[in-house]
């Protein structure tokens, strides 16, 4: 079980660790606060594991699941920072995770208008925006030094046949350890072309703990909260689906009326402690769910134990060293095969939604054009406001309330308009 869990553990750690870095260049944070930040999100990333895996009372819905910072959520927070100050957006952290709690159970009674159509095409958009994620870990950024380097593409591409190998040749808990075995060789073969310094391991102290309130005292504005919290909305319609889709690939039945709201109550929870330790929004991480598909380990025990692995290299500054030597090449060749599934797995979902409708198919396919378009065209919302393109940026929230906003007009609002306009013209044959 705790090979299992660092399996998890070694194809997440990418996610923190780049969040932290990239906050830490964008703000220019010095090299202290830096890893102060990184041992919070490890450990926070732990803490929030344990909910959502362990469930305790009304947290967490008791789903191998796990919670990491960054993507839009880590967007937002920069941009807040650079607008009103980090003190600002560490309240507005803070003022995100209460709101979430307050509208929850409105957004429960919601939960009728993403179907399997609406929740199968965010998924989608989901996997093909993490294979994407995972591609630019192997490539670069086009336009920028180094961008798509032979030897990067090679660590990446040597990687995925690593992974291949080990899933063809082995059998029993060797194949289900085949995405951390690859991630392993892959590393290995870098050491061995001289693309990791190990002498950075060696560098610091043997222990380090997260400070509290690292930017000082919280600063609460509602107008600079109001881009993260309704980006909030949003995540709960992924939280949705990520909860849904989990449950399906570890073959559990729940009731989502209950599920769901313990997993946005389990984000909610460790958000607001993330706030008090510097930290952009948490999230429910999408990411592990192929893993489990991948390797077929389906208890949540394991990603406990992830969780376990995750706040214990919170505090152990030289594992979260060796960690960050694992070149990004080598992490986005694993990452796109297991983010590839989740792919799948939306697909696998959208085939039972009944598409041999033209309506579903319709729905399906203007969500699709709509979600993905700033997801293959990056920047195609730059002439817009900062706050509305930060939200029209996001191709999952576009995606889904799409999706979610046609299936309520076609199968809901149409029907009724039909049923009167039929009824008008039988009283007036009469």
């Amino acid at each position: 079980m705790l090979l299992f869990g660092i399996q998890h553990v070694l194809v997440m750690a990418a996610t923190p660790i780049s969040a932290i870095f990239l906050m830490s260049a964008t703000l220019r944070l010095d090299p202290h606060l830096t890893v102060d930040l990184l041992s919070a999100a490890f450990v926070l990333s732990g803490a929030g594991s344990l909910i959502q895996s362990l469930g305790p009372w009304k947290f967490g819905p008791r789903l191998p699941f796990v919670m990491l910072p960054g993507g839009a959520p880590l967007v937002l927070f920069l941009a807040i920072a650079e607008q009103h100050g980090l003190r600002t957006a560490t309240g507005a952290v803070i003022l995100t995770a209460l709101f979430s709690f307050v509208v929850l159970p409105v957004f429960s009674r919601l939960l009728a208008l993403f179907p399997a159509l609406v929740i199968g095409t965010m998924i989608v958009i989901v996997g093909v925006n993490l294979v994407k994620v995972g591609a630019v870990l192997v490539t670069g950024r086009p336009g920028q030094p180094g961008f798509a380097d032979p030897v990067n593409l090679g660590l990446g591409m040597a990687t995925i046949g690593f992974t291949v190998v080990c899933y063809l040749l082995s059998t029993g808990v060797l194949r289900q350890l085949a995405v951390m075995l690859g991630l392993l060789a892959g590393t290995a073969f870098a050491a061995l072309l001289g693309s990791v310094d190990f002498g950075r391991a060696a560098e610091g102290g043997l222990f380090n703990a997260p400070q509290p309130l690292p930017f000082g005292s919280p600063r609460f504005d509602l107008v600079a909260a109001l881009p993260l919290m309704l980006y909030s909305l949003a995540s709960m319609a992924e939280a949705t689906g990520q909860t849904v889709i989990n449950a399906e690939a570890v073959g559990k039945e729940i009731d989502r009326r209950t599920a769901v709201p313990r997993t946005i109550r389990g984000d909610a929870l460790t958000s607001l402690a993330g706030g008090f330790l510097g930290l952009p929004l948490m999230v429910t991480s999408g990411e592990n769910i192929g893993i489990v598909r991948v390797t077929g380990v389906r208890s949540r025990f394991v990603t406990a134990a992830a969780g376990l692995v995750l706040i214990a290299i919170g505090f152990l500054a030289p594992v979260t060293r060796a960690i960050s030597l694992i070149p990004s090449a080598v992490i986005g060749g694993t990452a796109m095969v297991v983010f590839a599934v989740i792919t799948v797995l939306g697909i696998q979902m959208l085939g039972r939604s009944d598409l041999d409708r033209h309506t579903n198919t319709f729905v399906c396919a203007v969500a699709l054009a709509l979600g993905l378009l700033p997801v293959l065209v990056p920047g195609v919302y730059a002439g817009f406001p900062p706050n509305l393109r930060i939200l029209l940026e996001s191709g999952v929230a576009v995606g889904a309330f799409t999706a979610a906003l046609l299936h309520f007009l076609f199968d809901h609002v149409r029907p009724g308009i039909a049923a009167r306009v039929a009824g008008a013209r039988t009283e007036s044959d009469r």
